[in-house]
């Protein structure tokens, strides 16, 4: 299917050939018909990714930051690259369309085939032939409503939720700064409201359209000081509501100006915000920056998992913004048509956005789809090879699923120079980052059904690179499948993952490897060779993880399963590595704080079966630019320090050896992948043993138990 992307490496605009994303959970499938180009927020995102990276650096001080602070741990050249990889990822551009529903994730849904539905979101109602939605960005279009006025329903919730923000009472007087499409579309909610309507602006054309669209009185930038004390009868405006977009303070200058006492001034728009105290301090005036659609936007539980606000607590959510906007629209009181400016047909997309962008009066524009009739399949697209591929079994040919920024950050580069490797096939869940990959890295296809990738004769090893709860399911199913297989950590989230992983172990032809790189580590391997394992040992390894936001992923008991399921597991995996021993008792603790997670800041002591103990302190509330992590390794006389998987210090028989990577941090990626494919090439067995997967993730459903209860458990292997 077609699907317009921004190169944010160059600001390039593409109309691109993608995969037709798949019907999930919580979700509609919907043919678009229309979909809205937002002017005003596609060319802030345009101008950005045209600067060069130093301008890109200078704009966003606090991105900036965080590959400043990442460099200090990680090393400058691994900071340069992460930092370039993700700058070179495909935006999808488009966050307001209409269209027809297709196919519906869950039979409960409000949602059939064939209803005709507006729908929104940033990354979700994309200027794509065919668009997943979750459901509480979606809402079906009144009868009497066009698909071309219900395409607004996204752009027009933005607007809504700006004036809900001001808390405006019917009668009181409200100014719009900014007449582009959203100042246009809040005059007239403005006016349906019960306000009375100033507007104000730059350009007379849409002084005028605003006049024509109900504005009671209208006034260009100069006058608007004056303009608005006779409007408001030398009050001052009740509340100031900025649709503008220009990095200038003036527009929050002059809205102070025209406020009231104790006014409000929200600001939807992208402007600058150095408020000028003295005007704020002496009118004590309130200031509000509007996010987006309503409540609900950015929160993964409203948007991705459909848990929507109790009514009685928050009356207006994004998808109740957008149902009344498309009521407004039904009865007349929104007049859409006066602001289309420009038509377009999708294949004229990159045209249409060099057009836009040379400054032309365009306010409302749409992009028109064709409407093929039939269900779409989940396709295979073919990518252009740089060479013909040989799929002699003198050759290793991968299947990748999942491409998130691990994937095509570390993995693939790391494939890619392996000489007898081919890249096969290429499965994600979104079309975009499908394409991307399969021609960033050489694939032959693409397809956004990794089941395509699983059944595909051609490929002989599946590289499993998903989020946490789809490692077990995928992995079983490629062993199924009797393909080799290497899966990112962890191996499972529950007990009955873990089963249904080793009964597919067990009855398949094929490998299996799960990624604890860190044993493969250059530094780790000699420090092990150095001191041996004659007799135990005693580890101590302190990992300074820095925080996560809140709302990570990784938190989600079903999706992440936590940081000592996903994180913590490499260490008990390097702990096993060390002593060569299964784990027999282990004990956890966490701080009590109750702004952290109870899995962010634990240490582990762990007992093994030949007499070793590891202490294992894992936090998440130091300092990100100190040293991520530390292991240190004592017996037979000697210990070994491991900095950061920078450098190794070796002490033994009185004498210290020093060794260092020179070119940064070296956790063990490339030599994991090498033996794992070397391993597969020779028909050798995986240097590790499958029971150590088993070990190091049943060892972590025992560390969750053990912060639960408050003492020590037995690791029985009972599965």
């Amino acid at each position: 299917m077609k699907q317009v992307v921004l190169d944010f490496s160059t600001g390039e605009i593409k109309l691109v050939n993608v995969p037709t994303p798949l019907v999930r959970p919580r979700r509609v499938l919907v043919k678009n018909v229309i979909s809205v180009v937002s002017i005003g927020t596609e060319k802030n995102m345009i101008d950005f990714a045209r600067k060069n990276t130093i301008s890109k650096a200078l704009s966003r001080p606090d991105l900036t930051k965080q590959v400043l602070d990442f460099a200090k741990s990680e090393g400058w050249i691994e900071a340069y690259k992460q930092a370039k990889r993700r700058l070179a990822s495909p935006e999808p551009l488009g966050y307001s369309s209409a269209g027809i529903v297709i196919d519906v994730g869950n039979s409960d849904a409000e949602f059939r085939k064939g209803d005709r539905v507006a729908c929104t979101g940033s990354g979700f109602a994309s200027h794509a032939e065919i668009i997943s939605v979750p459901y509480n960005l979606c809402v079906k279009i009144p009868e009497n409503v066009s698909f071309d006025h219900a395409s607004f329903a996204g752009v027009g919730a933005i607007a809504v939720h700006a004036i809900r923000l001001a808390s405006l009472q019917p009668g009181e007087n409200v100014c719009i700064i900014g007449l582009g499409l959203l100042g246009l579309l809040a005059v007239q909610i403005a006016k349906a409201s019960g306000y009375n309507v100033l507007g104000v602006d730059v350009s007379e054309p849409k002084l005028k359209l605003a006049k024509e669209l109900g504005a009671d009185e209208v006034s260009n930038t100069k006058d608007a000081i004056k303009v608005s004390r006779i409007f408001s009868d030398g009050y001052g405006m009740d509340a100031v509501i900025i649709f503008a977009s220009t990095k200038s303070d003036e527009p929050i200058e002059l809205a102070s100006e025209i406020a009231r006492e104790r006014g409000k001034i929200v600001v939807p728009g992208l402007v600058g915000l150095d408020i000028p105290r003295e005007v704020f301090y002496k009118k004590e005036l309130e200031l509000v920056v509007s996010r987006s659609f309503g409540p609900g936007v950015y929160d993964p539980f409203y948007e991705l998992k459909g848990v929507d606000y109790p009514y009685p607590y928050v009356r207006w959510t994004v998808k109740r913004n957008m149902k009344y906007f498309l009521e407004l629209v039904s009865e007349g009181k929104i007049d859409l048509d006066k602001i289309i400016t420009h038509r377009f047909k999708i294949d004229e997309a990159e045209k249409a956005y060099e057009e836009l962008l040379k400054g032309t009066n365009a306010i409302g524009v749409l992009f028109y789809y064709d409407y093929l009739e039939g269900e779409p399949k989940a396709e295979i697209i073919k990518v252009k090879t740089k060479k013909k591929k040989d799929y002699k079994k003198d050759k290793i040919n991968v299947g990748l699923i999942g491409a998130g920024n691990f994937a095509k950050g570390t993995i693939l580069p790391i494939i890619k120079k392996i000489p007898y490797v081919n890249l096969v096939g290429v499965a994600t869940a979104t079309g975009t980052s499908a394409e991307y990959m399969a021609r960033k890295f050489d694939f032959d296809y693409c397809t956004t059904n990794y089941m395509k990738i699983l059944e595909d004769p051609n490929i002989d090893c599946v590289v499993i690179a998903t989020r946490h709860d789809l490692h077990a399911r995928i992995s079983s199913e490629a062993l199924e499948h009797d393909k080799d297989v290497f899966v990112e950590k962890p191996m499972a989230l529950t007990s009955k993952e873990l089963k249904r992983v080793i009964e597919a172990y067990n009855s398949s032809d094929g490998k299996i490897m799960v990624g604890f790189n860190r044993r493969f580590s250059p530094l780790c391997m000699k420090a092990k060779e150095t001191i041996g394992c004659k007799e135990p040992l005693a580890l101590n390894i302190r990992v300074n993880a820095g925080k996560l936001p809140s709302d990570s992923w990784v938190y989600d008991p079903a999706e992440g399963g936590g940081r000592i399921l996903g994180e913590v597991c490499h260490f008990v995996d390097l702990a096993i590595y060390f002593t060569e021993s299964s784990p027999k008792y282990v004990y956890a603790q966490a701080i009590d704080a109750p702004h952290y997670s109870a899995d962010d800041n634990v240490l582990v002591n762990i007992s093994f079966e030949n007499g070793s103990i590891a202490s294992i302190l894992y936090v998440s509330n130091g300092d990100r630019a100190f040293s991520r992590e530390r292991v240190e390794i004592f017996g037979n006389n000697a210990v070994a320090v491991i900095d950061n998987f920078k450098s190794l210090v070796v002490s033994k028989d009185g004498k210290k050896k020093k060794m260092k990577n020179w070119f940064g941090v070296d956790r063990g990626h490339k030599s994991e992948f090498e033996i794992f494919f070397s391993s597969i090439k020779g028909g050798k067995d995986i240097p590790v043993k499958f029971e150590e997967y088993v070990h190091t993730t049943i060892t972590t459903f025992k560390i969750l138990k053990s912060l639960k209860e408050g003492q020590p458990i037995k690791i029985e292997v009972d599965i």
